[in-house]
């Protein structure tokens, strides 16, 4: 089943943030409570856990991009 990740909230005040880089690529594995992706706030980076296990299908931002709180980051397909 295809499941789409979205960006949690990382704080009260934090609406948006800035990739910084992925730790997983397309077609990784990934498990529940992994990071896979560094973030950075107006005050700190920040690692983000995935929600779910599964394989990695879809990365859907880049190094620098702006990421606002509940986007969708990349998908994963689970079982």
């Amino acid at each position: 089943m295809k499941t789409s990740v979205k960006l949690p909230r990382l704080g009260d005040t934090v609406d948006e943030v800035f990739l910084l880089n992925w730790k997983k690529s397309v077609g990784d594995q990934v498990e529940a409570g992994e990071m896979v992706l560094e973030v950075e706030t107006d005050k700190a980076s920040v690692e983000v856990p995935s929600p779910v296990s599964g394989k990695i299908t879809e990365l859907l931002f880049k190094e620098n991009d702006a990421i606002k709180t509940g986007d969708v980051i990349f998908t994963c397909e689970t079982n």
